[in-house]
C-alpha cells in the first residue's frame, strides 16, 4: 500500500564543500576528470543519505552531478556554442550571459542516464529526477539559429522526450520538469508551452511533473517577489491549461509564500506537489510550520494526491540547514498523516 503523503524535494540540495563552493549557486566544479566523476557519485550517495535519514519517500540525486539546471543539459547538446555569450534578460528580472544557439539542436547521446541509473542502484525507494522545461531552455539561452521562441522549444520538447524516455528504461519513478518560465510569460505559456511540454512527456508511462515555483533564494528572485503585491496569482495563468494537461503532478510554492492556498482548485484531479519548506531563509521551519501548510492545502487537494515537498532547490543553503528543514519536512508529514488516521 503506497504511503499517505508521500515526501520529497523540489530540487537541489547542497554539494560538499570538497565538490564546489559551498553556499553558491552554480558554483565551478572543484575536481577535475576520473577524480569529479567519483566525486559526483560520492556526492550523490550523500544526498540520498540525507534524504534517507530525514525520512524522506521519494529521494532525488540532489543535482549533484549537475552545475546548473538547465545549461548542464544544454551543454551536452549540439548547436549550442559556450564560448560565444551574450547578456540577455533571464525570467524578465535578471542579466545573465548565457550562450548561444547557432545551428539546430540536438542530443548526440544520453546526458543524465547513467547518473540516474546510478542513483537507481544506490536504493529500492522511488527516485525522482528533474530536466529543465522547454519553455526555462529557450530563457537561458541567446537564440542566433531559430530566430523564434516557439520553434526553439519545440526542438528541445522532442531532445527532452528522448531524455525522458532513457530515464524511464533506466528506473526513474517520476520525471520532473523545471519550469520556472511559467510564471513569468503567461501568453506563451498557454498558446504552445504546456503543449511544448506535453511533447516532452509522450510516450511515458511514468509519473511526470511540472514544477512551477519563484525561484532560488537570491537577491534577484527575492526583489522581484517583493513587487508581486500582497498576493502571488501568478498560477492563476497556467493551472487551467495544466488542469487538462496530461501532466501528472503540479508542483508548486507555497510555505511562507503569497500565493493564495485556494488555487490549488484550478488543478483538482491532479496529484499537487505543495512546497512547505522555504529555501529563501536559513530558519528552520518547525514540524507544525510544516503541518499547517499541509492542513491548509488539505483543504483543496485529497489526501491521496497530496506530495509534500520544498518551496525549490537548496543548493544555496548551508548543508546543516538543508538537513534541518528535510527533517522538518518529514516531520510535519508525519504530524499530518496521524491527523488523517485517527
Amino acid at each position: 500500500m503506497k504511503r499517505l503523503l508521500p515526501t520529497s524535494t523540489a530540487g537541489s540540495l547542497p554539494k560538499p564543500a570538497w565538490l564546489a563552493q559551498p553556499e553558491t549557486l552554480w558554483s565551478p566544479w572543484k575536481l577535475e576528470n576520473e577524480e569529479l566523476v567519483e566525486g559526483k557519485q560520492d556526492a550523490l550517495r550523500l544526498a540520498l543519505e540525507d534524504q534517507r535519514q530525514a525520512g524522506i519517500d521519494i529521494v532525488s540525486d540532489g543535482e549533484q552531478t549537475r552545475q546548473h539546471f538547465v545549461t548542464t543539459f544544454i551543454e551536452h547538446l549540439d548547436g549550442v556554442d559556450f564560448a560565444t555569450r551574450k547578456t540577455v534578460r533571464i525570467r524578465d528580472r535578471y542579466e545573465a550571459s548565457v550562450p548561444t544557439v547557432v545551428g539546430a539542436v540536438g542530443r548526440p547521446k544520453p546526458v543524465f542516464v547513467e547518473d540516474a541509473r546510478f542513483l537507481r542502484q544506490q536504493t529500492a525507494q522511488p527516485i525522482k529526477w528533474a530536466l529543465p522545461g522547454p519553455m526555462t531552455m529557450i530563457d537561458t539561452l541567446y537564440d542566433d539559429h531559430y530566430k523564434s521562441r516557439e520553434k526553439l522549444a519545440w526542438e528541445f520538447a522532442g531532445i527532452l522526450n528522448q531524455e525522458a524516455r532513457e530515464l524511464e528504461q533506466a528506473g526513474v519513478d517520476i520525471i520532473q520538469f523545471d519550469e520556472p518560465a511559467f510564471n513569468v510569460f503567461f501568453d506563451e505559456v498557454n498558446d504552445w508551452g504546456v503543449a511544448a511540454l506535453e511533447r516532452a512527456i509522450e510516450g511515458l508511462t511514468c509519473e511526470t511533473a511540472v514544477h512551477i515555483c519563484y525561484g532560488y533564494g537570491i537577491k534577484a528572485n527575492t526583489d522581484w517577489k517583493k513587487t508581486l503585491g500582497s498576493e502571488w496569482r501568478q498560477y492563476e495563468e497556467a493551472f487551467p491549461k495544466l488542469q487538462t494537461s496530461n501532466i501528472d503532478i503540479i508542483s508548486l510554492e507555497c510555505h511562507n509564500s503569497r500565493v493564495p492556498m485556494d488555487l490549488i482548485e484550478l488543478i483538482r484531479g491532479k496529484k499537487v506537489m505543495v512546497g512547505a519548506i522555504d529555501v529563501a531563509t536559513d530558519r528552520i521551519e518547525t514540524p507544525e510550520d510544516v503541518a499547517d501548510t499541509l492542513r491548509k492545502a488539505l483543504q483543496f487537494v485529497d489526501a491521496d494526491k497530496l506530495y509534500p515537498s520544498t518551496n525549490c532547490g537548496m543548493a544555496p543553503l548551508p548543508r546543516q540547514i538543508a538537513r534541518g528543514k528535510l527533517n522538518a519536512l518529514s516531520a510535519g508529514a508525519d504530524i499530518v498523516r496521524k491527523e488523517l488516521s485517527a
